[in-house]
């Protein structure tokens, strides 16, 4: 029998390929793929010339995953092929010039623009079929009303520390750095005490951030706040007391807006920029300030004995060794944190392009 090539008609889609290969009452069906890209076609069937054997070769513009789904009926031969990539192809065929045989099948046909609009209304049904299967939590409403609430509490706390400093600073130039402390330590307490929450509300499932990153945080702030500053009145007049206090305030007027907004379903692209953008400089800074806090704490320490322990023979441990240990910690703090901000944001990020694409 002389070996023909039959009429074989194509279109895609963003992850897939169809192929309608015009073979009637095909038998001896052999289709295989090489190297990913190249589909091999033969068949005893009935075609243009009759009834012979007919094959073809094409090599694909990329990579195809070797899963070929094929349908054999009395008019046709169906071939599904995924792409290994999702994305839309210029053309089917590495070889620029279309092969004789190859034609597009317009009954399947679409532009880039329909298949895309095709895709989402796909994803769209498909999200709300998955959200009619997963059942509704009863409690939701309060869950995050009471997270919208903290949030707004903090966000509202901060804004008074980081206000108040802002005017004294205008007002009273670098003497504001001197009282710090007295004018916003309480309310400084109060926030730092209600960020217990941020280690809690993780291990009881009422947000998705992690547990370990947010107590890091929140143990360093407190270990700053309440043992370095709030036990040591000759730190309480330090200018960095001040620096510490205005980055932390900073950073955090804009990141509870943020998740406080979030809980209602509402974005504000300038906040959402800040919040995953600002804290590139300014985390890094305020780590740097409490350092500082510290190294200049350890002299303190030393010379009022104040938490030292006790050993045999008459020996006394200094807090200060424990802090000096603390700062080498509070440095591997950054780095884990850091990595899990920059997690975050690159997520976020990632998340936007595809809605965007």
């Amino acid at each position: 029998m002389q070996i023909l090539t039959p009429h074989v008609y194509w279109a895609q889609r963003h992850g897939e390929i169809y192929l309608r290969v015009e073979l009637s009452d095909a038998k001896n069906l052999d289709i295989n793929l090489q190297n990913n890209n190249i589909l091999q076609f033969r068949a005893l069937g009935h075609g243009a010339k009759g009834e012979n054997e007919y094959e073809f070769s094409l090599e694909f513009l990329e990579l195809v995953k070797p899963d070929i789904n094929h349908k054999s009926t009395q008019r046709q031969v169906d071939i599904k092929i995924k792409k290994q990539e999702e994305r839309w192809w210029d053309r089917l065929t590495l070889q620029e010039k279309k092969p004789r045989f190859l034609a597009p099948d317009f009954d399947r046909w679409l532009d880039e623009s329909d298949a895309e609009m095709e895709l989402q209304a796909r994803e769209k049904i498909k999200k709300i079929s998955v959200e009619s299967r997963v059942r509704k939590d009863p409690y939701l409403g309060l869950k995050k009303g009471y997270l919208f609430m903290y949030n707004l509490v903090q966000f509202l706390g901060f804004s008074w520390i980081f206000v108040n400093m802002t005017v004294r600073l205008f007002i009273l130039g670098q003497d504001s750095f001197y009282d710090t402390f007295h004018t916003a330590a309480d309310m400084m307490y109060f926030c730092q005490m209600m960020a217990l929450l941020e280690v809690i509300n993780p291990l009881l499932g009422l947000v998705k951030t992690g547990f370990f990153p947010a107590m890091i945080q929140v143990a360093g702030r407190n270990s700053i706040l309440f043992v370095i500053f709030g036990s040591l009145e000759q730190m309480q007049n330090k200018p960095i007391v001040f620096f510490v206090f205005y980055l932390w305030s900073t950073i955090e007027i804009f990141r509870y807006p943020f998740y406080m907004l979030a809980c209602i379903g509402t974005e504000w692209k300038l906040l959402t920029w800040l919040r995953y953008n600002l804290w590139i400089p300014l985390y890094p800074l305020g780590v740097i300030a409490e350092a500082v806090a510290v190294i200049q704490s350890l002299p303190i320490f030393d010379e009022t004995q104040l938490f030292s322990f006790p050993l045999p023979a008459g020996y006394t441990l200094s807090f200060s060794y424990i802090l000096q240990l603390y700062l080498v910690l509070m440095f591997l703090g950054l780095f884990i944190n850091f990595r899990h901000l920059y997690t975050q944001r690159k997520r976020r990020y990632r998340s936007r392009k595809r809605k965007v694409h």
